[in-house]
């Protein structure tokens, strides 16, 4: 008798204690949910499970889970489905991937690390994608395949960082430019789109380690160094495109007059159209530190030397 005072008692005061928070915040207290299974999911949404059929993430799911969490299919990551089945219209009840529904991205984001943690992605928080408050469904899809992998929103992986970096894929409808556009390269194999430990989100050290890379030749160590190669490769090329020849930043001989003053070395002589072989063709003079490879025609080796006479890097 006693125990049964003390039970209703205490269901009153829990009654009591939610009619509070119900005036106090507006809001009524939902049950703690519980899974459903994938089948209850399938019932309304139709067209999402026949599209999820065909990723990899339902294929492991559902043929060969590692873990409790895995066997839920749907629920693995839209969390325990039964307060959403009784209202689909309360978006607290279930956590999804689209900016409609108004999931926190940090919320998004922890369930997608719960699996994919580690490895490429250990530098995500705090990496710049991270701070403009992207979430992983701003890249990937992992409900539909619309690329050959990696569950991408988009065709490839140029397409999908091209539907942001608009100025990077102007750059590369350049004359000359890195061969992105051709397919035989891609925007990853310079950056990790999950964050590094360096600067633009780049996969080496510096610059030139990451142009080392593909550009062996150029790494050194020379006998005779120019100091601008040494510092920087984008002191003279630009990293994605350039309507210049071999990515330069600048034409030839103006690239190399920005730090050689004409009046050191040559004579103080202005570059302009009148030494060029059109003008030459009328009966002008072809100044040859204008055609060609301008100052390369001389300094060929500009990259550096190792040729005991090469200090002008000419040899």
């Amino acid at each position: 008798m006693i125990w049964e005072r003390f039970l209703c008692k205490g269901a009153v005061l829990a009654a009591l204690t939610a009619l509070l928070l119900v005036f106090s915040t507006g809001q009524a207290v939902a049950a703690e949910a519980t899974y459903v299974g994938e089948q209850a999911c399938a019932g309304c949404h139709v067209t999402e499970n026949k599209n999820f059929g065909h990723t990899l993430h339902a294929k492991v799911f559902r043929q060969n889970p590692k873990n409790e969490a895995e066997k839920q299919v749907c629920e693995a990551c839209h969390g325990p489905g039964s307060n959403h089945a009784a209202n689909p219209t309360d978006k607290s009840a279930l956590i999804s991937f689209t900016k409609e529904w108004g999931t926190p991205v940090e919320k998004q984001t922890e369930q997608c690390l719960s699996c994919h943690k580690g490895g490429q992605r250990l530098h995500w928080p705090g990496s710049i994608h991270a701070t403009n408050k992207l979430s992983c469904s701003d890249c990937h899809n992992p409900m539909s395949r619309f690329s050959a992998n990696g569950l991408l929103k988009k065709a490839s992986i140029t397409e999908t960082c091209q539907s942001c970096h608009k100025q990077q894929e102007a750059e590369f409808k350049r004359r000359s430019h890195m061969p992105v556009p051709e397919g035989k390269m891609t925007c990853t194999d310079c950056h990790n789109p999950h964050g590094s430990a360096t600067q633009r989100l780049l996969k080496a050290d510096s610059v030139n380690q990451l142009c080392y890379t593909c550009h062996a030749e150029k790494r050194g160590p020379f006998l005779w160094e120019h100091a601008p190669v040494r510092e920087k490769c984008t002191n003279c090329h630009a990293q994605h495109g350039s309507n210049h020849d071999k990515l330069l930043v600048s034409a030839r001989p103006y690239l190399c007059s920005q730090c050689h003053s004409p009046a050191v070395g040559h004579p103080g002589t202005f570059y302009n159209a009148s030494g060029t072989a059109a003008n030459a063709q009328i009966g002008g003079a072809a100044g040859q530190r204008v055609i060609g490879r301008s100052c390369q025609n001389c300094h060929s080796m500009i990259h550096g030397s190792n040729h005991p006479a090469g200090a002008r890097f000419q040899r």
